[in-house]
């Protein structure tokens, strides 16, 4: 990794993820977690301001040391405890297995590099029952625009840390073996290959 990844992205992550369009996806989905919670891709730590009271604990998957420090100064006014787990989303998670209630991801199936794998561990430590809240930017319907997606990744990937533009989100997680049980998306402000938003909920 580079001075641009070590250094420059994450705080450019950091800063264009509070955008108001985020800002405000957070304030409506993160809210219906509860229990013990798992975050992959706690990322600067956005979204913690946001769990409610019902929340016990948060996991925090984090591969990035500059990401996951700043999501540690924002735990300090916090009233649950955040565990920070220090490894891509692919490794094995050190979580008992069925011992999570709710697992949390925003804007994160677009740079794990396996997705599946991750997938299958999240499945792994959820509850049965246990549901999984997820925001994500992917695939676009109209087939303009996801050729445009398509054409964009390569490039994308490089300066994104690894962010692909066009991989559709309830489909994955339907692979994965979950019941997507509620699902919106449509389109953020901004360049349509970058901004069709996925945001639901599923459960095993």
């Amino acid at each position: 990794m580079g001075l641009y990844g070590k250094y420059f992205l994450p705080r450019l992550i950091d800063l264009t993820m509070r955008n108001k369009e985020a800002t405000g996806l957070r304030a409506v989905w993160i809210p219906q977690a509860c229990g013990d919670v798992l975050e992959v891709g706690i990322g600067s730590g956005l979204n913690l301001p946001f769990y409610p009271p019902k929340v016990r604990r948060v996991y925090g998957v984090e591969p990035s040391s500059e990401l996951e420090a700043m999501a540690r100064k924002r735990t300090k006014q916090l009233s649950f405890p955040v565990e920070f787990l220090s490894q891509s989303a692919e490794e094995p998670l050190r979580i008992d297995a069925a011992s999570i209630d709710t697992v949390v991801m925003t804007w994160t199936l677009c740079s794990i590099p396996d997705a599946p794998k991750a997938l299958a561990q999240i499945r792994r430590v959820l509850k049965p029952g246990g549901c999984v809240i997820f925001v994500e930017h992917g695939r676009a319907p109209e087939s303009g625009v996801a050729a445009w997606q398509d054409r964009l990744t390569p490039i994308w990937k490089r300066i994104g840390g690894g962010c692909h533009l066009n991989r559709k989100i309830d489909d994955l997680i339907s692979s994965a073996g979950f019941r997507v049980v509620e699902l919106e998306a449509d389109y953020l402000p901004g360049p349509r290959p970058m901004t069709y938003t996925y945001r639901g909920i599923a459960e095993l």
